[in-house]
């Protein structure tokens, strides 16, 4: 088949949320994938300090930040942290309001001690609802490597804020301040759940989709060409710009209406299946 570019979520998608080794069919899945010719790219909502860990299955670039830091090859094509007054002000807002976050450099990611508690509290209350992104931080804190405690912050440009409130009515003062700034991306969707509400910063002068752009402009392919695979509600401007997207099962009702087709989640070989389907390998 014609060349591909094929950009893969990495929590829920590529692996289990929160983890750094693949499947073993995932990891030969890429590397047949890359022989037939494609190249393959990660496109994560991750910085680039937690992307990093999965960069040794060898892919050909990475969308990081969920769109604000893009590289191919060893091109930097997009490097987009907020301003620090953008930065500093929807941090100061949040924590105000009672709402935990985390801040995420592209070198070194920030937490407070209390985000820990809620997302322990959170599990322990809707064990069914949660998501790869939630699962992502339990186990990023759990881990102990991964966070650095949010009092180390020392002004690095941030990409990303994610957060944790204890109700919808949190957020609101923030909403009003920023929401031109910022797309509120929750995980899961508001409507799935109440008590806690989990989700993250994503800057409105990027997304994955935009990523995806970039790359494709620098490979100097369209976007038709690019496959897209996902899991969660930041993919999908992924899956509106890719000429071919795929949710896994075990993602988002919201992203599988809008993707070309569903394959099996991560944890049943999904993305080795979804490749042989669309004859990738």
């Amino acid at each position: 088949m014609d060349k591909r570019l094929i950009f893969l979520d990495i929590d829920g998608t590529f692996i289990q949320p929160g983890r750094m080794e693949a499947p073993a069919s995932a990891v030969e899945a890429v590397r047949q994938a890359q022989a037939n010719g494609h190249k393959v790219f990660l496109c994560t909502g991750r910085n680039y300090k937690m992307t990093s860990p999965v960069l040794r299955y060898g892919f050909d670039g990475y969308v990081c930040s969920a769109g604000g830091y893009v590289v191919c090859g060893d091109t930097v094509l997009f490097d987009c942290p907020m301003d620090k007054a953008q930065s500093d002000g929807v941090r100061a807002v949040l924590e105000a309001s009672g709402v935990e976050c985390t801040l995420e450099a592209r070198d070194a990611t920030y937490g407070g001690g209390q985000m820990m508690e809620r997302l322990a509290a959170y599990q322990a209350q809707r064990p069914d609802a949660v998501n790869s992104e939630l699962e992502r931080w339990r186990q990023a804190f759990a881990d102990g490597m991964l966070i650095r405690p949010l009092e180390e912050y020392k002004g690095e440009p941030i990409y990303k804020i994610c957060y944790i409130a204890p109700g919808r009515d949190c957020l609101a003062q923030a909403r009003a301040a920023y929401e031109d700034q910022f797309l509120f991306c929750e995980a899961g969707g508001p409507a799935q759940r109440q008590g806690f509400v989990s989700g993250e910063l994503i800057n409105r002068k990027f997304n994955k989709g935009e990523g995806i752009r970039r790359i494709c402009d620098f490979c100097g392919l369209p976007t038709s060409a690019a496959v897209a695979f996902g899991d969660s509600e930041n993919d999908l401007e992924m899956a509106d710009v890719a000429g071919v997207s795929c949710c896994m099962e075990n993602g988002a009702e919201a992203l599988k209406a809008r993707c070309t087709f569903t394959c099996p989640s991560v944890d049943e070989d999904g993305i080795a299946v979804a490749f042989r389907r669309l004859g990738l390998i």
